[in-house]
């Protein structure tokens, strides 16, 4: 359960403690002086401190406040008698985060002792988030100066302005957001730019960000993660838990991937939206929340809802305001200037501030259709940044990248293109076939392919195409079993 050191200078009030934690699971240390508990607290690491605030010699409130400047983060519960209720106040202030009257009640204190813990560790978890959206929105900033992406972000500033109802005006819908988008086009970095925005302009710049992946999380658990649960909701459930929805009371929930949300849980995900009240599981009581949905999806919602997948009326609510997010080959130059930003970022990481992209890796970066868009990107240069041994990176350079799609410059065996006694010219039947660009395009990558024996490097010089972009066109055009059957 958890260790717990007990403070008391009385022994029978301490002993008669000890012995009702230990029965219920705790592991218990005991002092009867604030001396004693230093020496014990700097020799152990405690979950939890119960402490009477006069000890005879020494006083619990200074100890609470020594040990708070120490970095103690556990749990601090302050007993005291019914004429220091001032000092146990004062303990509070100082970092205890309760406090019990004496005599003491047994259940009362046992109760009181698990709210408090678990109320520390839902604290240490949103915490943990926090720092792992900080870092991530550290590694994906907002980078680029395309009339898509400058559009992009000024309509999702727009959108950050609409205001969170407050609290004192009683059930209110939820403001949502939707992100749409292609994967690693930087549907998380967008979310945290529109919390950040709207926390400037509120003046709450320490409003939490709380980012749910719907598809990471097991569909048993879901729910109790999103809105909480109470004590005895289900086997495990030893204590009541509050969700995330609750720790980002007043900030800013991230649903990603809602696309893949269970389809029962819907339902209940829609009543929030529209209501602004949750249930933990296992509850009954209705909670009052105020915040903002960011949802974001790579997948065709409108698809998921004609297949049944997702709920009609919940697009509906989420869509009220919507984001596309452009591709990055969307983009004109940002691959090259995330690129350039992303290495120099990395290169000071890892100690190598003088590392720079050459004009030939940049012409590569830029012809390049970067299927993984701004994910893909980082990546690549992440790679270089590590690998790579010269100072200026060339085109060459970005050869060492051997990731499962990685950016493919020209490397073939066959430096030469092939002559023409090697392969007939390719022909086009405009008599009896479509003559779109398209029909065109698809065909003569067919014929190309089919030549050069699904040389894809050959064919892409043979017609006088990139070999990215070839590369591009391939999965485009629907010919990857034709690559594999002449490549056999």
């Amino acid at each position: 359960m958890a260790k717990v050191l007990i403070i008391e200078d009385e022994a029978n009030l301490r002993f008669t403690i000890a012995r009702s934690l230990r029965a219920a699971g705790h592991e218990v240390s005991e002092a009867e002086s604030a001396s004693q508990a230093a020496e014990l607290m700097a020799r152990q690491a405690f979950q939890a401190v119960l402490t009477d605030v006069n000890l005879g010699v020494g006083n619990g409130i200074d100890l609470i406040a020594g040990a708070r400047a120490d970095g103690f983060d556990g749990a601090v519960i302050v007993m005291t008698g019914y004429g220091t209720i001032e000092s146990a106040v004062h303990a509070m202030k100082s970092g205890a985060d309760d406090y019990l009257q004496k005599p003491i009640r047994l259940d009362e204190l046992s109760l009181l002792l698990e709210r408090t813990l678990q109320a520390r560790r839902d604290r240490r978890r949103l915490r943990l988030y926090e720092r792992l959206e900080r870092s991530s929105a550290d590694a994906e900033t907002i980078i680029g100066h395309s009339p898509a992406w400058k559009e992009t972000l000024s309509l999702a500033e727009r959108l950050a302005r609409v205001p969170i109802a407050p609290k004192s005006d009683g059930p209110a819908p939820l403001a949502t957001i939707l992100l749409l988008g292609e994967t690693g086009v930087g549907k998380g970095v967008l979310a945290r730019h529109i919390h950040e925005c709207a926390g400037r302009l509120n003046g709450q710049s320490d409003a939490p960000f709380v980012h749910v992946n719907c598809s990471a999380l097991p569909a048993s658990l879901i729910e109790s993660e999103l809105f909480g649960h109470e004590r005895g909701a289900f086997t495990d459930a030893r204590t009541a838990r509050e969700g995330l929805f609750e720790m980002a009371d007043g900030g800013t929930v991230f649903l990603d991937e809602i696309g893949d949300m269970p389809l029962e849980l819907q339902a209940k995900l829609l009543t929030v939206l529209e209501r602004g009240i949750i249930r933990r599981v296992g509850g009954s009581r209705e909670l009052n929340v105020r915040l903002r949905v960011v949802a974001a999806t790579n997948q065709d919602l409108d698809r998921a809802v004609a297949e049944g997948r997702f709920r009609r009326d919940l697009l509906y609510r989420l869509n009220a305001f919507t984001v596309r997010i452009p591709a990055l080959r969307e983009r004109d130059d940002d691959a090259a200037s995330i690129a350039q930003a992303t290495l120099e970022r990395l290169a000071r990481q890892y100690g190598r501030p003088g590392v720079r992209l050459a004009p030939d890796a940049i012409d590569a970066i830029r012809s390049h259709h970067w299927p993984g868009n701004v994910r893909e990107v980082i990546n690549a240069m992440q790679r270089v940044a590590m690998l790579s041994e010269n100072e200026s990176i060339r085109a060459e350079d970005l050869g060492l990248m051997h990731a499962a799609d990685p950016l493919e410059v020209s490397h073939d065996d066959e430096r030469t293109p092939p002559s023409a006694t090697d392969v007939p010219g390719l022909t086009f039947d405009f008599d009896n076939a479509p003559c779109t660009f398209t029909d065109i395009e698809r065909e003569l990558m067919k014929q190309a392919l089919a030549r050069t024996r699904g040389n894809v490097s050959r064919a892409a010089k043979l017609i006088g195409m990139q070999r990215s972009s070839f590369r591009y066109r391939i999965e485009r055009y629907g010919l990857e079993s034709f690559v594999r059957e002449v490549s056999q």
